[in-house]
């Protein structure tokens, strides 16, 4: 039986909070006290204190007064509540960046940036490094220990580039350490006779920008991997003091959407996930929108295998998009649910109470501007952490996946980097939404993983435009089917390795041709209204974007081209490998052959749905598991504003919510149910 494990183990609780800022209320300290009261209605039990708080903690250079967060702590732990420290390094004060302008980034045209906003300061800066390490050593010595203090969130949406004396420096010195000072190592890996753009040393190496080399595909790649590095180092320094003086747990909050960092990367230096759900509910079908947001919590799940915490979360609506429309009334309770049922255990929003002035003003809040809890928004808010109260038990529990989706940074930078196929949108992302979306039409756990991560606990592995496969990817790739997993590649496999260079010999490359049975030898890029089919079983699928034309070398053909120059030749193909099988779909299809195909592999290899179903569940509806080894959670939900079908159980469970036994549920619109196995 697997152990719970907790993001906090000192709170092994589902957490229900919000970003609080206190600090923009010393003058009105009578509002101090109405937020306990407030907080205590709302069903919460934690508040995430310090973001941006460093000038109310120093608001000069060494001179530290942390009596606002001494009260505030004080008053969150005395009425039951419990906190979630920041180190408030997101926004240095304006005394910081005015004395040492060294701190503040330069942009891609060679500019030192002002203090403007927020997230402009420079992580390779020594200056900057040791004022953070200092307030974050003084927060570990005064805090690190408090009974209500149960986790550090580090900094906040880390984010940027910069490009600085100092950074092209450690750029240099990075390229040094790949390439062990061997400069014409670094020729040959980035291919530099091209356009006779060859180095004579690493001191010549600039950032790729807008006034410098862009064309270097594997010098863009590199200084994507170095910010990503950096950062990291950046985090590290961050934690360091933590360390010392504390043992309570470490996170950073993640972003939706975030390309610019490999959070696998980050993902090694924290001990839990978190990240800030902000999807645009009602742009669109709130269904499909569901499913992109349940990716990413499966993603940040698995980054740790383990719950994680739903950061930040609006109760109502934004202030930074196009258009900022609040989310309809049942949808800001199911949507906090979601989260739930992917494994997180918390919901946390952001904010708690409304700022006066500022951007953020008009951004959504638990409590208004008019400081009371008469509202929708609260309501809705006090409802869901009465749900949270009555399933309290299933925190810790954990998300078992029989089913694995491999997501990929460095995969995505190339490919978005990459001129050739279609240069308008390679569409990797949204590959990656349309392979997910299958098993969360069925209500099947699926992981996203890393090309690098452990793939042993999963009988199917889907590896969806893997176009950079590295050594280490295809190895991993091999060992998982060679040992009887079930592989499904898509197009583009094994394009280019690690440094962005074309393997030779074929494609896949790295060994993948005999994993797969096959040899790509051509890829018809389609005009975007151009249509081609694929017959399986004797229906016709229709293809866009990418055909390639495949030469097998030991694979059979499951599926076949139906026109174009490559017609009756093989679409989709199955290899036997050692103990398992790899598929290769060498086309997109526009609908149904993907669903198809893997519907019969989810039959083989007795995969089934957290519900009573075989086939995909109704528009709209999902469902989600968890355990703790001994009881099994099962989560239906309905995105649809109309109420959906009955979904039938397994076995008869108990309703966590209505404590009824029930072998079927009704979704309302916005609905959902909660399961516990008998």
């Amino acid at each position: 039986m697997a152990k719970k494990q907790y993001p906090c183990d000192s709170f092994p609780h589902l957490i229900h909070g919000a970003d609080y800022n206190p600090e923009q209320w010393m003058a009105q300290k009578d509002i101090w006290d109405a937020d306990m009261e407030l907080m205590g209605k709302a069903n919460c039990n934690e508040m995430t204190l310090g973001i941006f708080a460093w000038s109310a903690i120093e608001p000069r250079e060494g001179e530290y007064d942390c009596s606002f967060l001494d009260e505030i702590i004080e008053k969150i732990g005395s009425n039951g509540g419990k906190v979630i420290l920041s180190t408030p390094s997101g926004a240095r004060p304006r005394w910081l960046a005015e004395k040492y302008p060294q701190v503040l980034r330069v942009d891609a045209q060679g500019r030192r940036e002002h203090i403007r906003g927020r997230h402009n300061h420079c992580f390779t800066s020594p200056v900057y490094r040791e004022k953070v390490h200092s307030i974050n050593r003084l927060l570990a010595q005064r805090y690190g220990n408090h009974p209500a203090v149960i986790a550090w969130h580090v900094s906040n949406e880390y984010s940027g580039q910069c490009r600085c004396p100092l950074c092209v420096a450690a750029f240099q010195n990075y390229l040094r350490e790949k390439f062990h000072d061997d400069i014409g190592e670094l020729n040959q890996a980035y291919w530099t006779s091209f356009w006779s753009h060859t180095y004579d040393s690493f001191e010549q190496i600039e950032p790729p920008g807008e006034l410098t080399e862009t064309g270097i595909h594997g010098l863009n790649l590199d200084w994507n991997r170095f910010v990503t590095r950096q950062t990291v180092s950046f985090i590290e320094n961050e934690i360091a003091p933590l360390r010392e003086y504390s043992s309570l747990p470490v996170t950073v909050n993640m972003m939706y959407e975030f390309t610019e960092l490999d959070y696998h990367k980050v993902a090694e230096v924290i001990d839990f996930a978190s990240w800030d759900c902000y999807p645009e509910w009602h742009n669109g079908d709130n269904a499909v929108i569901a499913q992109r947001a349940g990716f990413w919590h499966d993603l940040y799940r698995s980054l740790k295998k383990k719950p994680f915490l739903l950061m930040e979360s609006t109760p109502s609506l934004v202030n930074w998009k196009p258009y900022n429309k609040p989310k309809a009334p049942g949808l800001d309770v199911l949507s906090s649910i979601q989260a739930i049922a992917h494994g997180s255990d918390s919901v946390q929003y952001f904010q708690w109470r409304k700022s006066r002035g500022s951007s953020e003003k008009l951004h959504g809040a638990v409590v208004g501007h008019d400081g009371t809890g008469d509202t929708r928004v609260f309501r809705s808010v006090q409802t869901t952490g009465s749900i949270l109260k009555k399933i309290d038990e299933i925190a810790g529990s954990y998300v078992d996946a029989e089913v694995a989706l491999i997501f990929d940074w460095e995969n995505m930078w190339v490919l978005e980097d990459c001129q050739g196929f279609s240069n308008v949108d390679k569409k990797y992302m949204e590959t990656c939404y349309a392979y997910h979306r299958i098993f969360w039409e069925r209500g099947i756990n699926c992981d996203i993983v890393s090309p690098h991560g452990d793939l042993s606990g999963y009988k199917l592995v889907i590896a969806p435009m893997l176009y950079l496969t590295d050594e280490a990817t295809a190895r991993n790739l091999e060992n998982y089917v060679q040992r009887g997993g079930t592989l499904y590649g898509t197009y583009m496999m094994g394009t280019v390795d690690g440094n962005d260079l074309c393997y030779l010999g074929g494609v896949p490359g790295a060994g993948l041709k005999n994993v797969f049975g096959l040899q790509v030898e051509e890829m018809d890029n389609l005009y975007p209204e151009e249509r081609r089919h694929a017959s399986l079983g004797g229906v016709s699928y229709p293809l866009e974007d990418y055909c390639e034309t495949v030469k097998l070398l030991g694979a059979k053909a499951i599926a076949h081209y139906t026109d174009g120059y490559y017609r009756d030749t093989p679409a989709v193909t199955e290899c036997t490998f050692g103990r398992g099988k790899a598929i290769y779909q060498a086309c997109r299809d526009s609908g149904g052959l993907k669903e198809q195909i893997l519907a019969d592999l989810l039959e083989k290899l007795d995969i089934v749905s957290t519900v009573d179903t075989r086939e995909a569940l109704p528009h709209g509806v999902t469902a989600h598991s968890r355990t703790d080894g001994q009881h099994t959670y099962v989560f239906a939900e309905n995105y649809l504003e109309t109420e959906a079908p009955a979904v039938r159980l397994h076995r008869p469970m108990e309703n966590l919510l209505t404590g009824q036994i029930e072998d079927h549920c009704k979704l309302t619109a916005y609905g959902f149910s909660i399961y516990k196995s008998l």
